[in-house]
């Protein structure tokens, strides 16, 4: 047995500065020199040990990560927290979208959050992510990643607040504000008219940008065709700039898709379709997909005759943000709300010609 104090000393204490020394490479910016010679590289224990080496001090890289170990440092990633500048009326649309929720749902009426998912490769393309295959016997996919003849698909999806179900239609056209409608069209003549027969208003919350943008004149346009359809208003709230990880479509939806088709090529529409129509969690969640084939066309102008002959009412608080298309006509009394005889079901003049409000 050494006797106490007995072996080699330590490196801190034949040398007090190494420390200091090592934090400066750690550190070049806030602690040493900003031209530090591993300021743009990749720190790791061999790289700092030679560095100090270097510099004159006898180290090696295991004596370096015991001593990053004393001075509290450890391995970290990146971490996402920073969402760009702050609206001042973030809190507030926040807490105005809460009101507006709670208003309808204590109605019975749909609250629906919608948003696109990102755009997918379909084909042999390596997807980000792990699962239990036999030892030694990977998928194999492609090497490069150029898109090949089935393209890209835009998941758009429509989230049910209430209900706990949701909606995905996978375009293989343009992402325009015409195929986020159309979406929003399938998910009600498939599942919200099932689920409120009695609905006299329809509530939406989308992020600020891209085809649902509350600046994109289209995205009006086409939900003033489709309150007319539905024959109830619809309302539209919008995140503030930067928050549209809020959205609760990101972490009740979309999240969960991308969980289970981790490590699975998409390499064809249908298995696009399987995986996300297979999503499910312990809270019950169904989900329901389907392919449109339709061809959306980008860069459709809309005339500001379209746009003042809008049945729109903003809002008091952040007209911008929050508004309501109304019907350019009163709706239909209860009993002349009839439903389609074919698959596809909505209320009077959305699923079909033979509809026909009286």
């Amino acid at each position: 047995m050494r006797r106490p104090g007995g072996g080699r000393p330590k490196k801190t204490d034949e040398d007090p500065t190494l420390p200091e020394a090592l934090e400066r490479l750690v550190e070049p910016v806030t602690r040493g020199d900003p031209e530090s010679p591993l300021r743009w590289t990749c720190k790791s224990l061999r790289r700092l040990a030679a560095e100090l080496v270097a510099e004159g001090y006898s180290v090696s890289y295991r004596t370096v990560g015991r001593l990053l170990k004393d001075l509290k440092y450890s391995l970290q990633g990146n971490r996402k927290t920073l969402e760009g500048a702050q609206h001042p009326d973030r809190n507030a649309q926040f807490e105005y979208i809460s009101r507006q929720t709670k208003r309808r749902l204590a109605a019975g009426n749909p609250v629906i959050s919608v948003d696109t998912k990102k755009k997918e490769l379909v084909g042999d393309y390596k997807n980000g992510g792990r699962e239990y295959r036999p030892e030694g016997q990977p998928d194999e996919v492609g090497v490069h990643d150029f898109i090949g003849e089935l393209g890209r698909v835009n998941p758009y999806g429509v989230y049910d607040i209430a209900d706990d179900s949701g909606w995905v239609s996978i375009g293989i056209s343009s992402d325009t504000a015409e195929f986020a409608v159309e979406t929003i069209r399938r998910w009600w003549n498939s599942m919200g008219y099932d689920r409120y027969p009695e609905a006299t208003e329809l509530l939406i919350t989308a992020d600020c940008g891209g085809s649902n943008g509350y600046r994109t004149r289209l995205w009006k346009v086409e939900l003033q065709r489709l309150a007319d359809e539905l024959g109830v208003p619809v309302t539209v709230c919008h995140f503030p700039p930067g928050t549209s990880k809020w959205n609760k479509i990101e972490h009740r939806l979309f999240s969960f898709i991308t969980m289970n088709w981790r490590g699975k090529p998409l390499r064809t529409y249908q298995t696009v379709l399987n995986l996300i129509a297979a999503t499910t969690t312990d809270t019950g969640l169904e989900v329901r997909s389907e392919l449109d084939d339709s061809h959306y066309e980008k860069g459709r102008k809309v005339t500001d005759e379209d746009m003042s002959a809008l049945s729109i009412r903003r809002h008091r608080f952040h007209g911008d943000w929050n508004y309501t298309l109304n019907l350019d006509f009163a709706p239909p009394p209860a009993q002349q709300i009839y439903r389609c005889g074919d698959s596809s079901r909505g209320l009077l003049g959305g699923c079909c010609s033979r509809n026909r409000r009286k």
